[in-house]
Protein backbone atom coordinates (compact mmCIF):
# COMPACT_ATOMS: atom_id res chain seq x y z
CA UNK A 1 0.00 0.00 0.00
CA UNK A 2 3.09 2.03 0.50
CA UNK A 3 3.82 2.09 -3.05
CA UNK A 4 0.09 3.27 -3.76
CA UNK A 5 0.34 5.69 -1.82
CA UNK A 6 3.73 7.01 -3.57
CA UNK A 7 1.79 7.08 -6.91
CA UNK A 8 -1.80 9.26 -5.49
CA UNK A 9 1.75 11.65 -3.81
CA UNK A 10 2.87 11.76 -7.56
CA UNK A 11 -0.32 12.24 -9.07
CA UNK A 12 -1.03 14.96 -6.70
CA UNK A 13 1.99 16.46 -8.10
CA UNK A 14 1.72 15.59 -12.11
CA UNK A 15 -2.19 17.39 -11.95
CA UNK A 16 -1.11 20.38 -10.50
CA UNK A 17 2.21 21.06 -12.31
CA UNK A 18 0.28 20.42 -15.44
CA UNK A 19 -2.59 22.38 -14.74
CA UNK A 20 -0.65 25.28 -14.01
CA UNK A 21 1.21 24.74 -16.85
CA UNK A 22 -1.74 25.12 -18.62
CA UNK A 23 -2.45 28.06 -17.19
CA UNK A 24 1.10 29.96 -18.35
CA UNK A 25 0.15 29.01 -21.58
CA UNK A 26 -2.72 30.46 -21.41
CA UNK A 27 -2.20 34.08 -22.12
CA UNK A 28 -2.67 35.18 -25.47
CA UNK A 29 -4.66 31.46 -26.58
CA UNK A 30 -8.34 30.04 -26.35
CA UNK A 31 -10.20 29.45 -23.87
CA UNK A 32 -9.18 25.74 -24.52
CA UNK A 33 -5.87 26.25 -21.93
CA UNK A 34 -8.77 26.76 -19.30
CA UNK A 35 -10.49 23.97 -20.10
CA UNK A 36 -7.27 21.79 -19.84
CA UNK A 37 -6.50 23.12 -16.33
CA UNK A 38 -9.88 22.43 -15.06
CA UNK A 39 -9.88 18.82 -16.34
CA UNK A 40 -6.61 18.37 -15.04
CA UNK A 41 -7.84 19.87 -11.50
CA UNK A 42 -10.89 17.70 -11.32
CA UNK A 43 -8.71 14.38 -11.96
CA UNK A 44 -6.06 15.57 -9.05
CA UNK A 45 -9.46 16.28 -6.78
CA UNK A 46 -10.14 12.48 -7.38
CA UNK A 47 -6.59 11.64 -6.57
CA UNK A 48 -6.89 13.70 -3.66
CA UNK A 49 -9.52 11.06 -2.58
CA UNK A 50 -7.22 8.24 -2.99
CA UNK A 51 -4.21 10.06 -1.50
CA UNK A 52 -6.68 10.14 2.03
CA UNK A 53 -7.84 6.24 1.25
CA UNK A 54 -4.29 4.89 0.87
CA UNK A 55 -2.84 6.77 3.87
CA UNK A 56 -5.66 5.60 5.90
CA UNK A 57 -5.17 1.92 4.85
CA UNK A 58 -1.51 2.37 5.89
CA UNK A 59 -2.24 3.87 9.47
CA UNK A 60 -5.05 0.66 9.67
CA UNK A 61 -1.70 -1.92 8.71
CA UNK A 62 0.35 -0.09 11.09
CA UNK A 63 2.64 1.01 8.18
CA UNK A 64 4.37 4.11 7.39
CA UNK A 65 4.45 6.31 4.22
CA UNK A 66 7.36 6.53 2.21
CA UNK A 67 10.45 8.55 3.83
CA UNK A 68 11.21 9.94 0.12
CA UNK A 69 7.36 11.05 -0.66
CA UNK A 70 9.02 15.17 -0.89
CA UNK A 71 12.16 13.82 -3.14
CA UNK A 72 8.72 11.82 -5.06
CA UNK A 73 6.46 14.69 -5.38
CA UNK A 74 9.32 17.15 -6.64
CA UNK A 75 10.39 14.76 -9.14
CA UNK A 76 6.79 14.29 -10.55
CA UNK A 77 5.95 18.16 -10.28
CA UNK A 78 9.03 18.63 -12.31
CA UNK A 79 7.89 16.04 -15.00
CA UNK A 80 4.33 17.47 -15.19
CA UNK A 81 5.47 20.80 -15.88
CA UNK A 82 7.49 19.59 -18.43
CA UNK A 83 4.93 17.61 -20.24
CA UNK A 84 2.47 20.61 -19.84
CA UNK A 85 5.34 22.98 -21.38
CA UNK A 86 4.50 20.85 -25.07
CA UNK A 87 1.04 21.97 -25.16
CA UNK A 88 -1.88 20.28 -24.48
CA UNK A 89 -2.21 17.28 -26.79
CA UNK A 90 1.45 16.17 -24.90
CA UNK A 91 0.14 16.98 -21.73
CA UNK A 92 -2.91 15.11 -22.22
CA UNK A 93 -0.50 12.41 -23.81
CA UNK A 94 1.22 11.70 -20.59
CA UNK A 95 -2.04 11.47 -18.60
CA UNK A 96 -2.95 8.77 -20.81
CA UNK A 97 0.50 7.24 -20.80
CA UNK A 98 0.48 7.81 -16.74
CA UNK A 99 -2.84 6.21 -15.74
CA UNK A 100 -2.20 3.06 -18.14
CA UNK A 101 0.71 2.16 -16.22
CA UNK A 102 -0.91 3.06 -12.78
CA UNK A 103 -3.95 0.86 -14.00
CA UNK A 104 -1.89 -1.86 -15.18
CA UNK A 105 0.72 -1.24 -11.68
CA UNK A 106 -2.43 -1.60 -9.67
CA UNK A 107 -4.00 -4.51 -11.88
CA UNK A 108 -0.88 -6.39 -10.81
CA UNK A 109 -1.82 -5.44 -7.29
CA UNK A 110 -5.12 -6.81 -7.48
CA UNK A 111 -3.23 -10.34 -8.06
CA UNK A 112 -1.08 -10.10 -5.28
CA UNK A 113 -3.29 -9.18 -2.68
CA UNK A 114 -4.82 -11.44 -0.15
CA UNK A 115 -8.32 -12.46 -0.73
CA UNK A 116 -9.27 -11.76 2.77
CA UNK A 117 -8.24 -8.39 2.73
CA UNK A 118 -11.05 -6.86 1.28
CA UNK A 119 -10.49 -3.22 2.36
CA UNK A 120 -6.97 -3.09 0.52
CA UNK A 121 -8.96 -4.73 -2.71
CA UNK A 122 -11.98 -2.16 -2.63
CA UNK A 123 -9.59 0.87 -2.47
CA UNK A 124 -7.12 -0.72 -5.36
CA UNK A 125 -10.07 -1.76 -7.26
CA UNK A 126 -12.10 1.78 -7.16
CA UNK A 127 -8.69 3.17 -7.86
CA UNK A 128 -7.78 1.27 -10.86
CA UNK A 129 -11.61 2.53 -12.03
CA UNK A 130 -10.66 6.21 -11.47
CA UNK A 131 -7.41 5.45 -13.43
CA UNK A 132 -8.76 4.20 -16.52
CA UNK A 133 -11.28 7.17 -16.46
CA UNK A 134 -9.01 9.54 -16.00
CA UNK A 135 -7.21 8.09 -19.23
CA UNK A 136 -10.06 7.66 -21.69
CA UNK A 137 -11.26 11.59 -20.46
CA UNK A 138 -7.35 12.66 -21.58
CA UNK A 139 -7.77 10.44 -24.86
CA UNK A 140 -11.37 12.24 -25.83
CA UNK A 141 -9.77 15.65 -25.10
CA UNK A 142 -7.08 15.12 -27.73
CA UNK A 143 -4.56 13.53 -25.96
CA UNK A 144 -1.20 12.59 -28.76
CA UNK A 145 0.21 9.06 -28.18
CA UNK A 146 3.42 9.62 -26.91
CA UNK A 147 6.83 8.11 -28.69
CA UNK A 148 8.37 4.62 -27.86
CA UNK A 149 11.20 5.83 -25.99
CA UNK A 150 9.00 8.48 -23.83
CA UNK A 151 7.08 5.66 -22.76
CA UNK A 152 10.11 3.63 -21.69
CA UNK A 153 11.59 5.61 -19.82
CA UNK A 154 8.44 6.52 -17.97
CA UNK A 155 7.98 2.87 -17.87
CA UNK A 156 11.94 3.07 -16.01
CA UNK A 157 11.06 5.84 -13.73
CA UNK A 158 8.29 3.94 -12.51
CA UNK A 159 10.13 1.41 -11.67
CA UNK A 160 12.60 2.71 -9.73
CA UNK A 161 10.19 4.67 -7.44
CA UNK A 162 8.13 1.35 -6.92
CA UNK A 163 11.13 -0.24 -5.94
CA UNK A 164 12.71 2.13 -4.31
CA UNK A 165 9.16 3.20 -2.30
CA UNK A 166 8.69 -0.29 -1.12
CA UNK A 167 11.64 -0.49 0.90
CA UNK A 168 12.27 3.05 1.94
Amino acid sequence: MRVNHVGEVCAQALYTAQALAARRRRAGSSGSQEALAQQLEAAGREETDHLAWTRERLDELDARPSLLNPLWYAGAFGMGLLAGRFGPAVSLGFVVETERQVEAHLASHMDRLPKGDLASRAIVSQMKADEARHAREAQHAGATELPAPVKGLMKLAARVMTTVAHRI
